[in-house]
C-alpha cells in the first residue's frame, strides 16, 4: 500500500529541499564572487572594492552560515527518520521533490556545458568565464549524483557509512569555499576600512573643488576650512567619517597654493592592483583609488595643491550700474 503522506512529512520535506536549493544557489553566488575579485575583469573599471560585503554576497555568505547547517541537520533528521520508519522512503512528497531536485539541477548541467561549448567555439572563452563554468557544474553536479543516489541507497539500519562520508566532502567543499572567500578578498573589517578612506578620498575631493571655487570668486585661498562653509548652498564642510574629527588644512605661504590632510587606515590601491607596493589582485581599482592625486599611504598624509589661474581664473565681477 502507498503509505499516507502527513503534514509533519511534507513540511519536512519541504524545508529540507527549501534549504538545500537556498545553499546551493548561495555557493554558486560565493563562488562567482571570489571568481570575480581573484580574476578581474578589465573592462569593469568602476568596480569598488568594498562591494564585496554589500547586496547579494552579503547575503550568499549569511546563507552558507545559517541555512546550510540548518539544511544539515533537516537532511540528517530525515534520514534517521526514513531508517526507523522504512515505509515511508515510498513517500509521494519525497519522490516529486527528489524528481524535481533532478531535474533541476540536470538542466542546469547541461545548459552549463552547452554555454561552456558555445563560447569556445566563438573564440570568447577566458580563465574567469572557464572557472564559473566549473563552479555550477560542480554544485549542480554534486547535487544531481547525491539525490540520484538518495533514491537508490539503502536505508538499512547499519549502512549509514556511506551517507556519512558524502555528507563530509559537502562539509569540506562549502565550509572550504566560505574560508576561500575570506582570504581571498579580506575580512570585513578590512572592507569597511577601505569604505572609510574612499569616503576620505571623496571629502578630500569635495574640499579642494569648494577651495578653487572660492578663488575664483574671490581671488584668494581661503585662510581656513571654515571659509568653505556655504549655508546658502547647503555644503558644510565634512569631518572624518570614522572619528568625527576636522580634516586638516593649511595655506600655505604662495598665494595660489594650499594643503588638505586626512589619516588613512590603509595604503591606497594603484591602476595595477597594488596596495603599499604589495600586488593584491583580490580587490579590483575603484575610480578614485586609481587617481594618482589622492595616492596615499597608512596614517596621516597631506597633499599639496596649487591652483593653476590659467585653468581657474577668477571670475570677473560685473560692475554696478551697467
Amino acid at each position: 500500500m502507498q503509505p499516507k503522506t502527513t503534514a509533519k512529512d511534507f513540511f519536512l520535506y519541504l524545508a529540507g529541499f527549501a534549504g538545500l536549493y537556498v545553499s546551493a544557489i548561495s555557493l554558486i553566488s560565493l563562488l562567482f564572487a571570489i571568481v570575480n575579485r581573484v580574476l578581474p575583469d578589465a573592462l569593469n573599471s568602476y568596480y569598488y572594492a568594498t562591494d564585496f560585503y554589500s547586496g547579494p554576497i552579503r547575503l550568499a555568505i549569511a546563507s552558507l552560515l545559517i541555512v546550510f547547517p540548518i539544511y544539515l541537520f533537516i537532511a540528517a533528521h530525515i534520514d534517521r527518520y526514513v531508517r526507523a520508519n522504512p515505509e515511508k522512503k515510498d513517500l509521494a512528497v519525497r519522490k516529486w521533490l527528489t524528481y524535481l531536485t533532478l531535474f533541476v539541477t540536470g538542466v542546469a548541467v547541461v545548459t552549463d556545458l552547452v554555454v561552456l561549448v558555445n563560447t569556445f567555439l566563438g573564440g570568447e572563452i577566458t580563465s574567469r568565464f572557464v572557472w564559473k563554468v566549473l563552479s555550477v557544474l560542480i554544485v549542480a553536479g554534486a547535487v544531481f549524483g547525491y539525490y540520484l543516489y538518495d533514491l537508490k541507497k539503502s536505508f538499512a539500519p547499519d549502512s549509514p557509512k556511506r551517507t556519512r562520508l558524502i555528507v563530509s566532502l559537502a562539509c569540506v567543499f562549502v565550509f572550504g569555499s566560505l574560508i576561500w572567500g575570506f582570504v581571498s578578498v579580506g575580512s570585513p573589517m578590512k572592507a569597511r576600512a577601505l569604505r572609510f578612506d574612499e569616503r576620505r578620498v571623496n571629502d578630500l575631493t569635495s574640499i579642494q573643488w569648494q577651495a578653487i571655487n572660492y578663488w575664483q570668486q574671490k581671488g584668494k585661498v581661503p585662510q581656513s576650512l571654515s571659509d568653505l562653509n556655504d549655508p546658502i548652498s547647503s555644503f558644510m564642510i565634512p569631518n572624518d567619517p570614522e572619528t568625527g574629527k576636522p580634516y586638516g588644512y593649511e595655506k600655505s605661504p604662495h598665494d595660489l597654493s594650499f594643503k588638505v590632510c586626512a589619516t588613512f587606515a590603509l595604503a591606497s590601491q594603484d591602476a595595477s592592483g597594488r596596495y603599499g607596493g604589495t600586488m593584491n589582485r583580490t580587490y579590483p581599482t575603484s575610480l578614485a583609488m586609481q587617481n594618482d592625486n589622492w595616492k596615499h599611504g597608512p596614517g596621516t598624509v597631506c597633499f599639496d595643491r596649487v591652483i593653476d589661474p590659467d585653468l581657474y581664473p577668477v571670475r570677473e565681477r560685473p560692475v554696478k550700474g551697467l
